[in-house]
């Protein structure tokens, strides 16, 4: 039998200032009539990503597209087809969108979906769009851990909601209080933390999960039993052991040359856009990146940045 052809999809995560992402409902008389998804559709023969999803929004929405930035990619298996949906983060646009195909709209908030049923593919998307742009990584080694939970208050206060506790050449004893105390200072602010190394770590600390370096992940065949995963990749085939044991997100690095690592070999741009564009999990670019370079991280492919000194200052 010959293999099941796949049907190229672009698919768009329409996304206002607060976070809410538009979802539209399957009008009467196709597949999965009345479920939820992303607006978009099929790639013509010949036919760009980008042209395509311009394309359908118009017809769809009545919109013109002004910023498309390319986000993931992901191949869902439906009883009907085989389907690779080529998702884009749309953050800006013209026009008011409004149905011209007899569709019905919401406007959600990716955690807190209010709507049902969702089309099967659309829950790791959901899981995926409700990190946030930026993600901070610890740094209480150099500043000392007064002084990093001095900052962790500020720039829980500035906006900062994901954070990996990393300073893993502190011993246990005094990894394990550092946890607990970032924990507790970031649940009033609704902030997830993920600790770099243990489950049993994590745990202990009341963590939202764990983030694993490449060598730690490689070592697993399984997803860690948590609800928040990360991963520390650097080439493709991390980024593919990544997705394989079902991490939720990946830190891509180095991106850009760093002060700690000066002449160390980089991705670049080009390079992590393709890496990130093709990676069915969400992406956060890492090395010589600010606060401020989210949108031009966002515009080669990434969901947003990780910092180590620039989330504390």
């Amino acid at each position: 039998m010959s293999p099941t052809p796949i049907v190229e999809v672009a698919a768009a995560v329409l996304t206002q200032p607060n976070g809410r992402v538009l979802l539209a409902q399957r009008p009467p008389g196709k597949v999965y009539a009345g479920y939820w998804e992303f607006p978009g559709g099929k790639v013509e023969p010949g036919e760009t990503l980008e042209a395509a999803l311009a394309r359908e929004l118009h017809e769809e929405l009545g919109i013109v597209v002004t910023r498309p930035c390319r986000w993931i990619t992901r191949v869902f298996d439906y009883p009907h087809a085989t389907v690779r949906l080529n998702f884009f983060r749309v953050f800006e646009w013209e026009g008011e969108p409004h149905p011209h195909e007899g569709q019905v709209f919401s406007w959600q908030q990716p955690d807190a979906v209010e709507v049902v049923p969702l089309l099967p593919a659309n829950f790791p998307i959901l899981k995926a769009l409700s990190l946030p742009p930026v993600l901070g990584i610890s740094h209480a080694e150099s500043l000392g851990v007064d002084t990093f939970l001095a900052r962790l208050d500020i720039a829980l206060h500035n906006g900062l909601r994901l954070i990996q506790l990393r300073d893993k050449t502190l011993p246990d004893e005094a990894r394990l209080p550092l946890a607990r105390e970032t924990v507790r200072r970031a649940r009033p602010h609704g902030a997830r933390v993920l600790v770099n190394g243990s489950l049993e770590l994590a745990r202990a600390a009341g963590a939202d999960g764990v983030h694993l370096d490449a060598a730690a992940a490689a070592r697993l065949t399984t997803r860690p039993d948590c609800d928040w995963v990360g991963v520390s990749c650097h080439n493709a085939a991390e980024l593919a052991h990544a997705t394989a044991i079902e991490a939720d997100f990946a830190l891509l690095s180095p991106v850009l040359p760093t002060r700690t690592h000066p002449g160390a070999a980089t991705l670049g741009w080009s390079a992590f856009s393709v890496l990130a564009a093709a990676s069915p999990i969400p992406v956060f670019g890492l090395g010589g990146l600010e606060r401020g370079d989210v949108a031009l991280a966002q515009s080669h492919g990434a969901h947003g940045v990780a910092l180590l000194r620039g989330a504390w200052t």
